[in-house]
């Protein structure tokens, strides 16, 4: 059974930063070995730190998180072994829960996101042509209210 529980730094940081970034290596296939190595930096001393992060445990392993910035979901990533078992759903609903309407950014090139969050009730508000990096990788925002 799923547990959602706050982020403890001392002993979620390595676990949530290696499912990072095996989620990021399927769901951004896109971005190159460098990026996502200084990503992972910016992951483990910026945004972790700077959000409101939940656990997803199984057995009381991280198998999943999601870290909130308001009303903005910054991040949300399962690791790939759990793909599909109801823990990202189950995420999405924690965060509401706590929030109530619910927004977030995904890369347009990674569908499973977009289908994802449209299957949990998000419509898409809007969109930008480069991400965060500046790169031409267009992102969509959605929204849950």
């Amino acid at each position: 059974m799923v547990m959602i529980r706050p982020y403890d730094a001392t002993r979620d940081a390595a676990a949530c930063l290696a499912i990072w970034r095996s989620a990021s290596e399927v769901g951004h296939p896109f971005l190159d070995r460098a990026t996502l190595d200084a990503d992972a930096d910016l992951v483990r001393d910026v945004y972790l730190p700077a959000a409101e992060v939940h656990v997803a445990t199984l057995a009381e392993a991280p198998v999943g998180f999601v870290a909130l910035l308001d009303r903005m979901i910054g991040a949300l990533f399962v690791d790939p072994r759990h793909h599909g078992t109801g823990i990202g759903r189950a995420l999405v609903g924690h965060a509401a829960a706590l929030r109530g309407s619910l927004d977030v950014e995904v890369y347009e090139a990674n569908t499973a996101a977009r289908a994802f969050y449209a299957a949990c009730g998000f419509v898409e508000t809007g969109r930008r042509d480069t991400d965060d990096h500046g790169l031409a990788l267009p992102l969509v925002r959605m929204h849950r209210g």
